[in-house]
């Protein structure tokens, strides 16, 4: 009998997933493992972060899940799980299943020894080797991955991400972006795709301690007695508009080990990983619903 893990599917969620879930071909050899049991292993591997070779024996062999793994990747299952899922989700908020708003952020990860295509230096994070790109709506749902090398600035980025968007998000017509996409990736987005977009700066600092200490000294020869700390903007965490969205998302996906670091030599499968990971955390948001 297999043992039940915390990464299992319920039935209530595998509910959410059977039907958009291929059925096994009825030609050839009978199935013997099931997609629910393949999927509850994929998950296990998105929780844990362990390699295929190492997962548990209650699971089916690791070439069976891999194989699963890597046919759901090439045939697009794990995207039409991740918009299925979304579509669903919004419209429990009373929200139309297509946004017409989004957030665009990016992660750079740091890549293992294992080699691979796309890896690069960001010289902005100090990071090697890649760098997720991705696309929420306002509700914190990934619209969109790529995933590509971290050379690659932002405002490059930011075409590999919304290159063809519009045919799956008619739509889209706002996003919001931090200052890295200002520039020639702000006038793309607006030219080539008719998207107007918003970017959201952080609050600029007026003054230092230093010159805040002169002010408060000159004003005190005045006779006003000014605290030169109130002079100073207050430092650490500022919560941005907008922008929190997407970094909430990129918050969640870290809640599995496998995105801690980008292990795979392929950037499709990093992509389906994320994908993965996001369609993990709608399916319980859905079914707890």
């Amino acid at each position: 009998m297999k043992k039940s893990y915390s990464t299992d599917l319920s039935d209530a969620e595998w509910q959410c997933l059977e039907a958009d879930v291929a059925a096994p071909n009825k030609h050839g050899w009978p199935r013997i493992h099931g997609n629910r049991i393949i999927l509850d292993a994929i998950f296990y591997v998105v929780k844990c972060g362990c390699p295929w070779r190492l997962l548990p024996r209650d699971f089916p062999p690791w070439e069976t899940v891999n194989l699963g793994f890597r046919r759901w990747r090439i045939d697009g299952t794990w995207e039409r799980l991740n918009t299925s899922l979304r579509e669903r989700l919004r419209r429990r908020l009373k929200r139309y299943p297509q946004p017409n708003a989004g957030v665009v952020d990016s992660q750079s990860a740091k890549t293992s020894g294992v080699g691979g295509e796309a890896r690069g230096y960001d010289g902005g994070k100090k990071v090697r080797d890649r760098k997720r790109h991705l696309l929420v709506d306002t509700e914190e749902l990934a619209l969109k991955a790529k995933v590509h090398s971290a050379k690659v600035p932002d405002q490059d980025g930011i075409k590999l991400l919304l290159k063809g968007v519009q045919d799956h998000l008619p739509r889209l017509c706002h996003l919001w972006v931090d200052a890295g996409y200002q520039g020639r990736g702000k006038e793309w987005a607006a030219e080539a795709l008719g998207l107007s977009v918003e970017v959201v700066h952080r609050t600029p600092k007026l003054t230092t301690e230093k010159i805040a200490r002169i002010w408060a000294e000159e004003w005190a020869k005045e006779g006003r007695k000014i605290d030169w700390q109130r002079l100073v903007p207050h430092g650490g965490f500022e919560l941005l508009p907008r922008r929190w969205v997407a970094e909430r998302t990129f918050a969640w996906l870290c809640h599995n080990r496998m995105m801690s670091k980008d292990y795979e030599r392929l950037c499709a499968t990093s992509e389906a990983f994320v994908y993965a990971a996001t369609v993990r955390l709608m399916v319980r948001r859905l079914a707890r619903a």
